[in-house]
C-alpha cells in the first residue's frame, strides 16, 4: 500500500491544476470545462467564497492559465505540463478588479501556506491499498485539503476503470462547506459509473 501525509511541511503534493485523461465518451473540452468548474469551487472554499464579479474574474483566469501552457479545449492535453498555482496567480494579477483575490492568494503561492499546493503532483496511487493522511494539517485548511485529495482520486478512479472503494473518515469537515458538500455529492452520485463505492464516516 501507500500512505501519503498531506501537511503544509509533507514532501507529499497535489497539484490542483492536474487534468484527467478524457475517457471515451469524453471530449477534451468536457474534461478541461469540469475541470474549470471544480476549480472554481476549490477557489471558493479556499476564499471562503466569492461573491458572483470574482467567480466570474475567477473562472476567466483558470481558462487563461491554462491557456498559458496550450491547455484548450480544442487539442490533446494529457502529455502537456499543467499550470502551478502562481503561475494562476500571475495571471489573476493582470485582471481588473482582482487586487483583493491576489491579496487572499499571495499566502498560498508564496506565504506560510506556499509548501501545501504550489508544487507539481508527487503522489503514485496505484497501489491496492492508499491512504492519505490530513491529521497534521492545520483545521483551517482541512476542507481545502480533502477537495483537492477526493478531487485527484476522482481523476484516477475515471482515468482507470476498476471496482474501488473510497472511505472517507472524519466527513463532517467536508459537509461544513457548500462546495466541498456538493462535490462530495456528486461522487456519490457519479461513482456507481465508474465502479466506485463511496463510504463516509464520521
Amino acid at each position: 500500500g501507500r500512505y501519503f501525509n498531506i501537511s503544509l511541511i509533507s514532501e507529499h503534493h497535489i497539484n490542483p491544476f492536474d487534468l484527467p485523461h478524457p475517457t471515451e465518451d469524453e471530449s477534451p473540452s468536457e474534461v478541461l470545462r469540469g475541470n474549470i468548474v471544480n476549480l472554481v469551487g476549490l477557489f471558493r472554499v479556499m476564499f471562503d467564497g466569492l461573491s458572483p464579479e470574482e467567480d466570474a474574474i475567477i473562472d476567466r483566469a483558470i481558462t487563461e492559465t491554462y491557456a498559458l501552457k496550450d491547455i484548450t479545449g480544442d487539442n490533446d492535453f494529457t502529455k502537456l505540463e499543467p499550470p502551478l498555482l502562481s503561475d494562476f496567480e500571475m495571471v489573476l494579477a493582470g485582471i481588473d478588479g482582482s487586487e483583493k483575490l491576489v491579496q487572499k492568494l499571495s499566502k498560498f503561492t508564496t506565504g506560510t501556506w506556499s509548501g501545501f499546493i504550489n508544487q507539481p503532483s508527487n503522489v503514485d496511487i496505484n497501489k491496492k491499498l492508499v491512504c492519505f493522511s490530513i491529521r497534521d494539517m492545520e483545521d483551517e485548511l482541512k476542507p481545502v485539503a480533502m477537495y483537492i485529495i477526493t478531487h485527484y482520486i476522482w481523476n484516477a478512479v475515471r482515468h482507470e476503470l476498476k471496482k474501488r472503494l473510497l472511505v472517507i473518515d472524519e466527513a463532517w469537515w467536508m459537509m461544513k462547506s457548500e462546495d466541498t458538500a456538493s462535490f462530495l455529492f456528486s461522487l456519490a452520485k457519479r461513482g456507481r459509473k465508474y465502479f466506485l463505492g463511496l463510504a463516509t464516516i464520521t
